[in-house]
């Protein structure tokens, strides 16, 4: 749900990054970082640790200008795949999930189940089901040799049937 601030003239959007552990969600934050232009976005705040993981979540405001005079903000986050009790999804217009596009043995691959059931679990408790927000399901790291097959993927995953995105760090692959 997007939040009108008639006082200040402000829409802002919350859009939410989930999905497991190494799925890419501070990659793809840090990419739509880079390319927006400088007046459009503040500072991208992350907390790795020492392995590169995000500790608590990602954070980067973004504004798009003005809409029959109010300002247009979304706020971008990421939950961190191995916490499943930070909850930013709360009043989130839409949410992306992220998912590692390779085969991986059996308890691995159990976790991205489970990482999606959270997600439902966490809307759930707002009142809330994943078939009644904009939903992306992106399916991240096509670069990597042992990729699945996005088909697989999909009869494992996309219940709700919509459009998969698939990205890649690497330039032109998504």
């Amino acid at each position: 749900m997007a939040l009108f601030n008639y006082a200040t003239r402000e829409l802002s959007a919350k859009i939410v990054y989930y999905g497991p552990g190494l799925s890419g969600k501070t990659t793809n934050i840090e990419m739509v970082h880079k390319m927006l232009r400088p007046e459009q976005k503040g500072r991208l705040i992350s907390l790795p640790t020492e392995t590169d993981r995000t500790l608590f979540f990602d954070f980067l405001p973004i504004e798009l200008g003005q809409i029959k005079g109010f300002k247009v903000r979304f706020h971008l986050y990421t939950v961190p795949g191995q916490c499943s009790t930070m909850r930013p999804e709360a009043g989130a217009p839409g949410c992306g999930w992220c998912r590692v596009r390779r085969r991986l043995p059996e308890g691995d691959d159990q976790r991205r189940h489970e990482s999606l059931k959270n997600l439902m679990d966490n809307l759930s408790s707002y009142g809330k089901k994943l078939e009644e927000l904009p939903f992306v399901l992106q399916y991240n790291k096509r670069d990597l040799r042992n990729a699945a097959p996005v088909a697989e993927l999909d009869t494992a995953l996309n219940f709700l049937h919509v459009p998969p995105s698939k990205r890649s760090r690497r330039p032109a692959r998504g």
